[in-house]
């Protein structure tokens, strides 16, 4: 049977990687690093976001800066906001939540970040400095997938990764990470022909289409590792929603191991940003762009489990 990522304990040990960097900068007298988070609108998955962000803020001892916003607020005056906090130094991490109301445009906001503050690392800029290898900020879920990936493979290198979306997001980005591991990488989509036939060669799947158990047990060689970013509420047999993720979990069994979902991908994402914003505060104290340096996954047995 497969091995279970726990992505739920590689996600606190990361938390108490952070909170030991944030209290070792307090130690050496350096300010504590802050995060503001921007909320335009009341919809409510968005707010669920931000109070899990403010949460882990307090878990690892970042300091939390709460934007509030009406929907009705125009783009020029969330420009305005963010150009304050572009110019505040308590500000290391600056994360605007999407969607945005639909009058505001998504792409000309999140450029406005300082790509030094861009904790989410969706600037242009940063990734630009992803696809060249030049430092930047990586985004939270590709950061939070390759250290999943950590803690069941010793070396990508020369291994056949297939990722299954193309999203700007996760996708594309993800990609980049395994090339600058040595991994061979096709990129898919569910618009690829033949893609149950890529995906079986693959040694590593990862699967962030949006397209709910879109991966067959007959889409995957024995012995593969496979991360599902994908997470839809789908209504049962027995006439309740549950939450499924890209991949028929119950099919993949013979794989070496997979993320469950929930309790897979999903809490790497909070944790992966709280550590963004140490770096970026570590980043902004050196006063250059840097690479980023997380450390290495400690002992793997304690994110793994084998499956029932």
């Amino acid at each position: 049977m497969a091995d279970i990522i726990d992505g739920r304990a590689v996600a606190r040990q990361l938390d108490e990687e952070t909170k030991a960097q944030v209290d070792e900068m307090i130690a050496a007298g350096q300010p504590r690093p802050g995060l503001a988070v921007v909320l335009v609108g009341d919809d409510g998955a968005s707010q669920v976001y931000v109070r899990r962000k403010i949460k882990g803020c307090e878990k690892v001892g970042i300091r939390s800066i709460e934007r509030r916003l009406p929907a009705d607020t125009s783009q020029a005056d969330l420009l305005a906001v963010v150009a304050e906090l572009n110019a505040d130094p308590e500000v290391n991490g600056i994360l605007v939540q999407v969607p945005l109301p639909e009058h505001i445009d998504t792409r000309t906001v999140l450029s406005a970040i300082d790509p030094d503050k861009d904790v989410d690392g969706f600037h242009p800029v940063n990734v630009g400095r992803l696809s060249t290898g030049t430092g930047g900020i990586v985004p939270c879920t590709p950061l939070g997938i390759m250290k999943l990936i950590d803690t069941v493979v010793d070396d990508l290198t020369g291994l056949d990764a297939v990722v299954i979306g193309k999203s700007n997001i996760v996708g594309k980005p993800v990609a980049n990470l395994l090339l600058d591991r040595e991994a061979t990488v096709t990129v898919t989509h569910i618009y690829t022909e033949n893609l149950p036939e890529i995906a079986r060669k693959a040694d590593i799947i990862v699967a962030a289409a949006g397209a709910p158990e879109l991966v067959k047990g007959f889409w995957v060689k024995d012995g593969a590792v496979i991360i599902d970013v994908g997470i839809t509420r789908i209504m049962g047999d027995d006439g309740k929603e549950k939450l499924v993720g890209d991949v028929a979990f119950d099919e993949v069994q013979h794989a070496k191991a997979v993320t469950p979902v929930p309790g897979g991908v999903g809490p790497m994402t909070i944790a992966c940003l709280l550590a963004n914003t140490v770096q970026a505060a570590k980043t902004q104290l050196e006063g250059g762009n840097g690479t980023d340096d997380y450390g290495d996954a400690p002992d793997r047995s304690m994110f793994t489990s084998k499956s029932a």
